[in-house]
């Protein structure tokens, strides 16, 4: 049984009449998966396809709004594991007064 075989019993199983562009929600989850964290994938396709559903989104719509969650993906910068007010409110300490010259000799030596 291969991918589309998967999709079409699934359908029938979930009484869907839908096509699906494999494609795109694979590109979607593969994003995701890299950009911010691996269970991001799921989610994110469940999320797209719900949003794609309560709109009634044709094929148009639907890379429509598959674009905007993988430009959100694609510009996602948090460090793994970081929560949002980590990200926003960390401070960056001034270390301007620091003499850092023998950083790298100490690191050789480590």
């Amino acid at each position: 049984m291969n991918l589309h075989d998967w999709i079409d019993e699934l359908c029938d199983a979930l009484d869907l009449d839908a096509e699906v562009d494999e494609a795109l929600v694979l590109d979607l989850a593969r994003v995701a998966a890299h950009n911010v964290v691996r269970p991001a994938a799921p989610i994110s396709t469940f999320l797209l396809g719900l949003a794609a559903g309560r709109q009634g989104a044709g094929p148009e719509e639907l890379e429509e709004l598959a674009g905007r969650a993988r430009a959100l993906a694609e510009a996602w910068d948090r460090p793994a594991g970081a929560t949002a007010a980590e990200d926003e409110d960390a401070e960056v300490p001034d270390d301007s007064a620091v003499d850092h010259s023998g950083d790298a000799r100490e690191l050789e030596d480590a």
